[in-house]
């Protein structure tokens, strides 16, 4: 294998699948990054891969000899983003030999690698009609409901983000148990043919540490191409301009969410989303020397929010904010991260609370978005 190649794409190139290589390898080679030349394209190919998530990209290069070699990920990674940016980088790997010579105007590195039949292959599933998917529809759905997902590993098919794909568009759901977060997009998604009418809904789970990944690379790299969806025995492979992105998908039945969203609220509450979330992070500093509660009240007639947090033994706040309120007074509490994170993810000046009492789930709503629902659980006030 020889090769000429740019510094600074290489080195974007290895920051990039080096989320994929295992912090904790099971195997010596899941350590490193597979590089495959060939001449024929004009094309390197890096790889990395820790046996459940798969990230592979490619940049232009001129190749001498074709052929293909694994290199410690971290190493590699660290001497390459050094290097200068103003100076070419050549690869050589004698046939057969696992010592790669890296030159460039900086000087000269040898690196030991490994052989790259000892690394695992890209379970890349590429069978039956792909769904296509808008990127920019898809990032504004993992944006939306990836903060909802589980990080408890015994709840494992909530620390995934359900995707769910119809003639209708696509739907993005994650909740870990307290809250849940639905976006729903008319457009975005595509199943089978692009006249094709009428189709199954279709759904996967997948975890959420996966599609992080994805929503950072198609943020990197914005592609206005579509992407394709494969999905085949517990395997989800996205796949879009140079790029693929492979993971394992989420056994079991997600839970059906749409049922714990109250179909009527007798209470609303319109506010001020940023004057919300400033009054609700100041009160957070007394709320987390607690537990972590904050109340929401409102009072006949008073067109204001009262917004406090008591940390028994430290101290206590209050907040007043001017709000637009319908039905009865009604005093509720809730996490306070929990709102947090959901206000945080809106982009609307104005919010509404649904709610009907006390101890029923409330809903937090963009004005004027009424695609994005987050429900979240109060939490019970003892008195």
């Amino acid at each position: 294998m020889k090769l000429v190649c740019s510094q600074s794409e290489l080195s974007a190139s290895l920051q990039l699948v080096s989320r994929a290589v295992a912090a904790r390898p099971t195997h010596p080679v899941l350590a490193n990054v597979l590089l495959t030349a060939d001449a024929g394209t004009g094309r390197l190919s890096l790889t990395g891969f820790d046996l459940s998530l798969g990230i592979q990209t490619s940049i232009a290069a001129e190749v001498e000899a074709s052929g293909a070699i694994t290199l410690p990920a971290r190493l590699f990674g660290e001497i390459v983003a050094r290097l200068s940016a103003d100076s070419p980088i050549t690869l050589h790997c004698a046939e057969g030999g696992e010592q790669v010579e890296l030159t460039s105007i900086s000087g000269a590195y040898q690196m030991r690698g490994m052989p790259a039949e000892d690394f695992p292959d890209l379970p890349l599933v590429q069978t039956g009609q792909p769904i296509r998917l808008e990127a920019e529809a898809l990032v504004k759905g993992l944006r939306a409901t990836l903060f909802a997902s589980s990080s408890d590993e015994a709840k494992q098919l909530l620390t995934g983000v359900h995707l769910r794909l119809s003639g209708h568009g696509l739907e993005c759901a994650a909740t870990d148990g307290h809250r849940l977060a639905v976006l729903r997009l008319s457009h975005g998604a595509q199943v089978g043919e692009p006249d094709t009418d009428d189709q199954e809904p279709f759904a996967v789970t997948v975890p959420a540490r996966s599609l992080r990944e994805l929503e950072r690379l198609l943020s990197g790299r914005p592609s206005v191409d579509p992407l394709s969806l494969f999905c085949d025995r517990g395997q989800v492979v996205f796949l879009w301009s140079d790029q693929v992105l492979t993971s394992r998908s989420l056994d079991g039945t997600y839970p059906n969410y749409s049922q714990l969203i109250p179909e009527s609220f007798s209470r609303s509450i319109s506010v001020d989303r940023r004057a919300l979330v400033a009054a609700l992070e100041r009160v957070a500093v007394l709320a987390d020397q607690h537990n972590n509660v904050v109340k929401l009240t409102t009072e006949a007639g008073s067109g204001q929010l009262q917004v406090q947090a008591d940390a028994q033994d430290v101290g206590r706040g209050s907040e007043a904010l001017a709000a637009e309120v319908q039905g009865d007074p009604i005093q509720i509490a809730f996490n306070v991260r929990y709102l947090l994170d959901g206000l945080k993810v809106m982009a609307s000046d104005q919010v509404v609370l649904h709610c009907n009492a006390p101890t029923t789930p409330a809903v937090l709503r963009p004005l004027d978005e009424a695609d994005f629902t987050y429900l979240v659980m109060p939490v019970q006030i003892r008195v």
